[in-house]
This record gives structure tokens, C-alpha cells and sequence, in this order.
């Protein structure tokens, strides 16, 4: 019965040894879909009905379009082009906020284009961090 239970919890252990090692290195969190993106949206400029039905459609969109992008960049079978595909991300990026833009009130795209700005500040605060060292995990 001790050997059954020590065997047990050195199993244990070691799963969580290997678990706590794979860290998260170069993982990365899944994207929101984007019923999440839109509940977040609406956290920020408050949608109506109509317009979270809208941003749904907007955010599907470009979810697929991302998709198909990484797709196509990786059949290559190399590694895929950064460059070319910051510039295409940045590109598919800057119509969906257009898109968007063209279904919020003047209220709603000065909330937006606020809450844009302070996502763009922490993520270059972030990666400043990560560059210096004080990833902290």
C-alpha cells in the first residue's frame, strides 16, 4: 500500500514537473472568438442589439480571413515570410476597425479609438518588459 501511494504521488509530481516546464515559451493563448471580442467591445462602447449582431459578422470576418492567411503562409512549408505577414495582419487589422467604425455612433468610435489607444500603450509597455527582461512569470 506505501509503494501504491509513493508511486502515485511521484507520477503526480513528475506530471507536474513536465507541465511547469513546457512554461509559455512560445505558447500562445488561443484567440477570443468573436462573440468574446464583441462582449468585450460592448464592455467598451456599449452596443445595441443591432450592432453586436453587426460586430459579430465583422469579427467572423476577419477571424477567417486570418485563418485562411496562416494557412496560405504555411503551406509553404518553410518558415513563413514575418514581414509579409505583420504587413498583411496590420492591413486586415486596419479594416476591421474600419468596418467597425462604420456601425458606431460618433460617441461610440471616440470610446473605441480611447480604448485602441490604451490596448496599443500596454502592449508596447509589454513588450518593452519582455525586451529588458522582466517578463515575470
Amino acid at each position: 500500500m506505501k509503494k501504491l501511494l509513493l508511486s502515485l504521488v511521484l507520477v503526480a509530481g513528475l506530471a507536474f514537473a513536465a507541465n511547469a516546464q513546457q512554461g509559455g515559451g512560445g505558447q500562445r493563448r488561443p484567440q477570443a472568438t468573436p462573440e468574446e471580442r464583441v462582449k468585450q467591445l460592448d464592455e467598451k462602447v456599449k452596443l445595441t442589439d443591432e450592432q453586436k449582431t453587426k460586430a459579430t459578422a465583422v469579427y467572423a470576418e476577419a477571424a477567417e480571413a486570418q485563418k485562411k492567411m496562416r494557412e496560405e503562409m504555411m503551406a509553404g512549408g518553410g518558415t513563413p515570410d514575418r514581414a509579409a505577414m505583420m504587413e498583411k495582419m496590420t492591413k486586415m487589422t486596419a479594416e476591421t476597425d474600419t468596418k467597425l467604425n462604420a456601425i458606431f455612433t460618433a460617441e461610440q468610435k471616440t470610446a473605441y479609438k480611447t480604448w485602441q489607444d490604451e490596448v496599443k500603450a500596454a502592449r508596447e509597455k509589454a513588450m518593452k518588459e519582455r525586451q529588458a527582461g522582466g517578463g515575470g512569470k
